[in-house]
């Protein structure tokens, strides 16, 4: 009997290896140029052990870039295409958008409520959950919102006063700029007052950071459920651990039931959630499930991508003096013309400021990467090159971003790239830091609104130069999707 046992094992063990095996030739079989994956791990061994995802698909795309539209790469034993043609980005994001509706991101709703918002959610949940968001982000919208957001940059001037007389002028800019996203956020969108500057550990920005820190799975299984999402649905399995889970569900539930008990209206982020919510029982609108789901994405949105984008765009302007005095001037400049207020008309008419900021996300995408899903066949062209249906797609933002062919000296930090006549110059998906088309950033316009704001502000009173901590070039996460610097921004602030 156990040499029958012995037998049978190692015949399911020979089978598993020969099914891998089979999936990890998928693109030999295919006759496209491909990476050689490693064993479990396709191309992903050293993502999140020794490198950020930019830095492990970089010389993927400097190897394969014009052998043709994509090149075959593995997540674990998934196949995916790597899309290395402005071109076939183009058709993908724009042009046959139809094909490419979905992100194939894990989503679990029944099990994991949080994972069914607009970002994580495929399908007529999608089509119908970005229709109904729409409205809540035209300019008049954020007009509306902007005095609250110019409440809590003073509340941000006062504490930056507070730490410039406390901390020997050295300020750690990630942790503030986060705490200031994160009381814009929670005031703008749920009427919340979630006092995070005057409170470096108040909850929200606690459970901010550890929405991209904490882990309910191991990284073997974490990777296992990104690569096949269906299957993890299946299993019934979650991705956010209880702690985030129980605080952020807990939040929604109690401003869902003050709101429907006191009948109060807003015209914020969450009076428009609630006016979407199912009724009687009907097939159409939101649950409170929904609801909650939707807040978290917004809340982390803008929390993670805004400070880290502020951080990085005075980490750049203190090393690049220039510059950061260049972006003062025309903030003097144009306040003045509005009696010293920032105003909304002002923060609009701050163009170099615009340009610092689109230069920062060029070389700080802070999402490094978009994904797609085919919803069938696609032919591009060269039957080699067929893109099949359910294929996984992965466009390299950061190594886009950092192709010398559209940014010359790509590592060197010049807004002037981002003049009307530079972007001209470029093809259409050269820049890529809130994707493109039907599915782009919904939030961008609001989550500017807040970096100008608070970049504005900051360099009207205070002049950042590197402290003794600062590195001369930025290091990051390697564990997580977003581009995010080890330790932070530490920088020294002078009084101009």
């Amino acid at each position: 009997m156990m040499h029958v046992f012995i037998a049978l094992v190692a015949i399911i063990i020979g089978f598993v290896l020969y099914l891998v095996k089979y999936q990890q030739s998928y693109w030999e079989r295919r006759g496209v140029p491909h990476t050689e994956p490693n064993f479990p791990w396709g191309d992903m061994k050293e993502w999140r052990t020794t490198k950020s995802l930019c830095h492990v698909l970089q010389p993927i795309y400097d190897k394969f870039k014009g052998t043709g539209p994509f090149c075959g790469i593995y997540f674990m034993m998934t196949p995916a295409a790597f899309v290395t043609d402005l071109g076939l980005v183009k058709k993908i994001l724009i042009k046959d958008f139809q094909y490419f509706q979905d992100r194939g991101e894990f989503h679990n709703p029944e099990d994991d409520p949080l994972t069914g918002n607009i970002f994580q959610t495929d399908g007529p949940k999608w089509v119908y959950l970005r229709k109904k968001f729409s409205p809540t982000f035209t300019s008049g919208k954020m007009k509306y919102m902007f005095p609250t957001i110019v409440k809590v940059a003073h509340e941000l001037m006062d504490v930056m006063e507070e730490q410039y007389t406390a901390t020997d002028n050295i300020v750690h800019i990630t942790n503030i700029i986060g705490r200031y996203t994160s009381d814009v956020i929670g005031s703008c969108a749920f009427g919340i007052e979630c006092n995070s500057l005057r409170s470096p550990d108040a909850e929200f920005v606690v459970m901010g950071r550890k929405s991209f820190e904490l882990r309910r799975h191991n990284y073997m299984i974490d990777s296992l459920m990104e690569a096949y999402p269906k299957l993890a649905r299946k299993l019934h399995l979650r991705g956010l651990p209880d702690e985030l889970h129980n605080f952020y569900m807990g939040i929604v539930h109690k401003a869902i039931e003050y709101r429907q008990k006191i009948n109060i209206k807003r015209n914020d982020f969450m009076n428009l959630l609630l006016e979407m919510k199912r009724k009687d029982g009907s097939d159409v609108g939101l649950t409170d499930n929904d609801i909650a789901a939707q807040a978290f994405l917004f809340f982390l949105a803008g929390f993670e991508t805004s400070s880290s984008a502020v951080s990085y765009a005075l980490f750049e302007m203190a090393k690049n003096q220039e510059i950061q005095n260049k972006a003062r001037e025309e903030v003097k400049i144009v306040i003045k013309e509005y009696n010293n207020e920032f105003t909304y008309e002002a923060i609009q008419k701050m163009k170099y400021m615009d340009r610092v900021f689109s230069e920062t996300l060029r070389k700080y995408p802070i999402l490094t990467t978009l994904k797609r899903f085919s919803k069938a066949a696609y032919d591009t062209g060269d039957p080699r090159y067929l893109i099949e249906k359910d294929m996984h797609i992965t466009i390299p933002v950061h190594a886009i971003h950092h192709d010398p062919e559209y940014y010359p000296d790509p590592e060197k930090f010049d807004p002037e790239r981002f003049t009307e006549e530079e972007i001209k110059k470029r093809p259409a998906c050269s820049y890529l830091p809130f994707g493109d088309g039907p599915r782009n950033c919904i939030g961008a316009r609001f989550g500017k609104l807040q970096s100008y704001t608070a970049l504005a502000m900051l360099l009207n009173k205070y002049k950042f130069s590197f402290a003794p901590q600062t590195p001369e070039n930025l290091t990051f996460a390697v564990h997580t999707l977003t581009l995010t610097a080890m330790g932070g921004v530490h920088l020294k602030i002078e009084k101009v």
